[in-house]
């Protein structure tokens, strides 16, 4: 899986296509990732000590990671992502359409 929690992606495809989030969590052996203000969903509460009147919430459901791309630091664009390996032999990721080094 390409994508990490902090990254920034695009939805390129679902009902969501076209927004962009930040990702808050990933689930590498689903292959599912949660973006935030993404799929929303909505979930109907009992009352509890931490929600005393209980109601209907809104959160982000999980999405496909195959769903998003990644975007651009340098250019704000959706990007593919490759990897290359260092001189002191650890892997970096890198943008397809800049060839700028990706943070981890």
């Amino acid at each position: 899986m390409r994508v990490k929690k902090g990254d920034t992606v695009m939805v390129v495809s679902g009902n969501d296509k076209g927004k962009e989030g930040k990702v808050l969590k990933v689930f590498p052996e689903k292959n599912r990732i949660i973006v935030e203000k993404v799929n929303l969903i909505k979930r109907h509460t009992k009352a509890s000590r931490d929600l005393p009147r209980g109601g209907i919430i809104e959160k982000e459901g999980p999405i496909n990671a195959s769903n998003v791309m990644l975007v651009c630091p340098t250019t704000g664009r959706p990007t593919r992502i490759g990897r290359e390996i260092l001189s002191d032999g650890s892997r970096a990721r890198v943008s397809k359409k800049s060839g700028e080094m990706l943070n981890d």
